[in-house]
């Protein structure tokens, strides 16, 4: 069994002991990882800290060398990583519409070299006979990075690639569901980047409550729950660090009158069940209107009767287990609520029995506004659908949950779909599309769905403060 060492100023360390990572297609261990606890995230900020001045002078243009190196390690390392990916999330190495291990890794190739070529350029306000005035964009110091099990090495990628490109030095915490790509990640990029640069401490709640109110840390950017990352915030908040979070999501999509069901629904279920359904951006909730619901609904189930779920390293697999047994009993919960409130569970509906948390691609129908599945974030392979007629109740009804992270209108009439979904209460809308995202356009969520961006110059401009400078010219 393979056993991965945390990495503190460029150096491989061990723990007083170590704890396990199942793999959920067979709910087994397959590897193991240092048990870290504050006494390293300590040793982790201190390097960080010592490596921050040299790391913030570096040239522009040397950053941006060493971080197309990495990309470039990990395009080198790809067929490894997928594997780790695939083993310790469940998603299959290819997936449904190809989004699963092999699409995470190319991702994360592509969002180093893309946010490695992101510019901050000093910002001219005044330059006259009086004075020049100038904004400068300055690295915070020490960021941290704490990441969730669903994309484990995507969102390290996030979080940790801007961070570096603005200046900022890093310390990471990966979910301990989940840490044996990033660790891999980590162990490529110090034999990269200075010592010090890029540190990463594994470990359960000691870890997270050990960094979240850690005096030395300037930003931390969180992707999870909204439980957590308000725990986060408060514990923030006694040196006022910097803060980016992307919390959860229950996101709407709306589905006029006028779409062809036959050629909506494969798009509406790939939106809503790639990985499982374990995306914060999938679509979660889905209104359908009265005079083709029935047509749509049944053509949803007929696609999650074929779907293969199974094993992610074996070929041929389009969903794999849900990630963990906890989550698998929560959506089992959620499933057998809307059953006892009249729902139809039109496929799936159950966990498969044996070994691995699998559980079967589960389309309901008849849901309604307030039953469970609906009102909460369900994160697994289920999709509540909801009848609606009156365009603009659905939208007030879309728009009445707490999270606002995506929401989409799906149409033929595209700018009347646009119109609408710029009513929707979300950080991002989508028309004729749900959960599509890219490293230049800004991403993040209103509500109680978090606070900030990521993403492109916006993204970019969260890992610094401006400082204003004025030169008097006479």
């Amino acid at each position: 069994m393979q056993v991965f060492d945390m990495i503190i100023n460029g150096q491989p360390v061990k723990a007083g002991g170590t704890f396990d990572v199942i793999n959920p297609a067979t709910g087994q261990a397959f590897a193991q990882v240092q048990a870290g606890n504050a006494t390293h995230v300590d040793a982790a900020v201190a390097a960080a800290r010592a490596a921050f001045p040299a790391w913030s002078r570096t040239s522009d243009k040397h950053r941006q060398d060493l971080l197309h190196a990495l990309g470039v390690a990990l395009e080198e390392d790809m067929p490894a990583l997928m594997e780790l990916v695939t083993k310790e999330s469940g998603k299959p190495l290819g997936g449904l519409n190809g989004i699963g291990s092999g699409m995470e890794v190319g991702g994360a190739i592509a969002w180093t070299h893309v946010t490695a070529d992101l510019e901050l350029p000093v910002e001219v306000i005044q330059d006259n006979d009086e004075a020049r005035i100038e904004v400068h964009r300055k690295p915070l110091g020490v960021v941290a990075s704490i990441t969730p099990w669903n994309w484990p090495l995507m969102i390290a990628i996030w979080h940790v690639i801007p961070a570096l490109r603005a200046g900022n030095t890093v310390v990471m915490k990966p979910s301990g569901l989940t840490p044996t790509a990033t660790l891999r990640f980590a162990e490529l990029a110090n034999r990269i980047l200075p010592p010090g640069v890029l540190n990463i401490v594994t470990g359960e709640s000691g870890v997270g409550s050990a960094i979240a109110k850690h005096p030395d840390i300037n930003k931390i950017v969180f992707t999870g729950s909204t439980p957590t990352g308000k725990n986060i915030m408060q514990n923030a908040a006694g040196n006022l660090k910097r803060l980016t979070l992307e919390l959860g999501g229950n996101d709407a999509g709306i589905v006029l009158p006028d779409v062809d069901p036959k050629v909506v629904a494969p798009k509406l279920f790939g939106v809503g069940f790639h990985n499982n359904g374990q995306t914060c951006a999938c679509l979660k909730r889905l209104y359908v209107h009265d005079s083709i619901y029935e047509e749509v609904v049944t053509e949803l189930a007929r696609i999650a009767r074929h779907t293969v779920v199974g094993d992610g390293l074996a070929e041929g697999t389009q969903l794999g287990p849900v990630q963990n047994r906890a989550q698998l009993d929560f959506v089992n919960e959620l499933v057998e609520d809307a059953r006892a409130n009249g729902a139809r569970i039109l496929s799936g509906g159950k966990a498969r029995a044996g070994n691995g948390y699998f559980y079967e691609p589960t389309v309901i129908a008849d849901a309604k506004d307030g039953m469970r599945v609906v009102d909460e974030e369900q994160f697994g392979p289920v999709l509540p659908v909801i009848r609606y007629s009156d365009i603009d109740e659905v939208i007030a009804r879309a728009n009445a949950n707490e999270n606002g992270l995506g929401g989409s209108i799906w149409s033929k009439d595209r700018a009347k779909a646009a119109a609408l979904a710029l009513q929707l209460e979300c950080g991002t809308a989508w028309v004729n599309e749900h959960g599509a995202i890219q490293p230049d356009a800004p991403f993040g969520g209103v509500k109680q769905s978090g606070l900030g961006v990521e993403f492109g110059r916006y993204g970019l401009e969260e890992y610094t403060s401006i400082q204003t400078l004025k030169v008097m010219k006479s």
